[in-house]
């Protein structure tokens, strides 16, 4: 079981990294596929994962799952860093150009629209060279509660 937090500060950017911190310890899916934080901010998240050998499809670039689950990833950590426990209520992807192995990819998810209990998120995936390797648009559902507790200081 993962060590409790609770966040004695409220303020959106430290709300955002300790909401993050928190889910990241959680998140055995992202961590297996070697993803990092890059950039947390409120309605912002950056995160980069390295293409591996075992990522590869029989045309020997990086399957389009796993370029889903980084945008998915990113997406997920921008939308649920305002500490409301927010899953995704629909994605599209579109593929733009192949990742080969040893690539280091970085997915940028940032909110287009927050109301009510719903956002819409896009998300772009880029190589190290900049080049678009996907566009992701989300969109996001809140439900009740805190991601972690938090207490006024």
């Amino acid at each position: 079981m993962a060590e409790r937090i609770i966040v004695q500060n409220t303020d959106p950017q430290l709300l955002a990294q300790a909401t993050a911190q928190h889910m990241y310890a959680q998140d055995k899916a992202t961590q297996g596929l070697g993803m990092t934080m890059v950039d947390i901010q409120p309605g912002h998240a950056r995160m980069q994962m390295t293409v591996r050998s075992d990522m590869l499809n029989g045309h020997g670039m990086c399957h389009g799952g796993f370029i889903f689950t980084l945008a998915d990833s990113s997406f997920a950590f921008a939308c649920n860093s305002y500490n409301v426990p927010t899953v995704a209520a629909g994605c599209s992807i579109e593929f733009l150009a192949p990742a080969f192995e040893g690539e280091v990819l970085t997915a940028s998810a940032t909110e287009q629209s927050k109301s009510g209990k719903t956002g819409i998120y896009d998300v772009v995936v880029t190589n190290a060279d900049g080049k678009k390797i996907a566009l992701m648009r989300g969109k996001s559902h809140q439900l009740k509660g805190e991601v972690i507790p938090t207490q006024s200081a």
